[in-house]
């Protein structure tokens, strides 16, 4: 088998979810950004691509306001902006939508994107969803990612538990979900990461009391 040919994305590590309302809490985000800090780092020392997305809004608008604090990269991934391969802006959650960065992992034959940032729920989820339909194939690294408290007409749920959760709804399907450290050994010895599929985390569910 082939090795993967990888790319690391940093979605959205933003001022704006160190803060106010949006601020992630599942991970604690001091540790989940240090873990992107960490993968950045062994992406560089292994040759992966590194890529960093933005989330961009208008000037005056309420969030990631161009030329906002919120829009700014947290100062942690900023040091390392000058080794970063690309840049890319979005204004959608999928990192895919409305940017150039598909064509972009197209000219350099990556067929792995390894997803890191915020938020699981929102740009993180959206980004993997839409990663099997370019033909690509995706990672999450859970510790790297962080969620937010959600409720709605619908229910409620903690940051936890949205975060637990579809970290076992994206390894069920649309990614491979390991942690940092053990995406770094796999980028180490060239390997993929295990995934499950909906077959098999199905069986298993039902083993749930």
């Amino acid at each position: 088998m082939n090795s993967p040919n990888r790319a690391l994305i940093v979605i959205d590590a933003q001022q704006q979810y160190f803060d106010g309302l949006l601020a992630v809490e599942y991970p604690p985000r001091d540790r989940s950004v240090a873990k992107i800090v960490d993968a950045i780092a062994a992406a560089n020392s292994a040759g992966v691509a590194v890529v960093i997305v933005q989330h961009e809004l208008p000037e005056g608008a309420p969030v990631f306001a161009l030329g906002s604090e919120g829009h700014r990269l947290h100062p942690d991934v900023e040091q390392h902006f000058d080794t970063v391969a690309i840049r890319i802006s979005k204004h959608l959650d999928s990192v895919f939508d409305g940017t150039d960065l598909l064509e972009w992992l197209r000219a350099r034959n990556i067929d792995t994107v390894t997803l890191t940032g915020y938020m699981t729920n929102n740009c993180v989820l959206a980004s993997a969803a839409a990663a099997e339909p370019h033909g690509l194939t995706a990672e999450v690294l859970s510790d790297a990612t962080g969620a937010i408290p959600l409720s709605n007409h619908a229910g409620s749920a903690s940051a936890q538990q949205v975060h637990e959760t579809l970290m076992a709804l994206l390894n069920s399907n649309w990614a491979a979900v390991a942690t940092t450290d053990a995406w770094i050994a796999a980028v180490a010895s060239g390997t993929s990461l295990p995934k499950s599929d909906l077959v098999e985390s199905a069986l298993a569910g039902r083993s749930i009391v």
